[in-house]
């Protein structure tokens, strides 16, 4: 069994009011990055609820990635289940953490109360990059096509090696929204201007249990303004 998942953990300020909310960033991001305390630790504390922020290997925060088998998607989900209690929880992702966090309902790994699938996108950029191209690109800054050029230029900003590693071992269990579904009450969101999640109607449309809402915003616009954060709110606590 692979270690699990570092975690910060907030504890509710006086009785708990529900189950804990983890919370899973996006890639080449951080949790302190797309889950700011004052803006999401902070008030569900105040509601009563425990949070917990996963970090992802390769990641601020997170695990060196010493070798692929140790982030195939689903070993990182055993590793993710392992961070936070026994027990139900209610689950916010944001883009990889949105496929990760899909995976966690729809594989029943952990026991989901409610879902949000932020910035979610329909297909699956990893498994259609070709590794050793995404590795020159990294290495050279070149690359033959935009896809490869965009992920490689995120890689390079963070730890090249972990993260390639991690694009590699994800890849290897691509994210197939056809293969199976959460069952379980789900908010999707989306970023007006986001293109990175174009088709999400399709993909929302075949969760049993589940409302899109659009909120303003390109893709890291979104996950920072306040309209989603409300809608999150409003979905988890209400």
């Amino acid at each position: 069994m692979k270690p699990a998942l570092p975690v910060t953990r907030t504890s509710p300020a006086g009785t708990a009011a529900g189950p804990p909310v983890v919370l899973l960033h996006g890639f080449a991001a951080s949790g302190a990055g797309d889950w700011p305390a004052r803006r999401w630790a902070a008030p569900l504390a105040e509601a009563g609820r425990e949070t917990f922020v996963v970090h992802l290997p390769g990641h601020p925060d997170g695990p060196a990635v010493a070798a692929v088998e140790d982030v195939t998607t689903g070993v990182l989900l055993r590793r993710l289940a392992a961070a936070v209690p026994a027990g139900e929880v209610d689950v916010v992702g944001y883009s990889l953490g949105a496929r990760l966090a899909w995976s966690l309902a729809a594989e029943e790994v952990l026991p989901v109360r409610r879902l949000v699938l932020g910035g979610l996108s329909g297909m699956d950029p990893f498994a259609a990059l070709d590794p050793a191209a995404l590795r020159a690109a990294v290495r050279t800054g070149a690359a033959e096509d935009p896809l490869t050029a965009g992920i490689a230029a995120l890689i390079r900003a963070g730890d090249a090696d972990s993260l390639l590693r991690l694009v590699e071992g994800l890849g290897r269990e691509p994210f197939d929204p056809a293969a199976g579904v959460p069952k379980v009450p789900t908010l999707v969101l989306a970023g007006a201007a986001d293109p990175m999640t174009a088709g999400i109607e399709t993909v929302a449309a075949r969760l049993p249990e589940a409302r899109l809402q659009h909120v303003p915003g390109d893709h890291q616009g979104a996950l920072a303004g306040d309209e989603l954060r409300t809608a999150v709110f409003g979905f988890l606590l209400g």
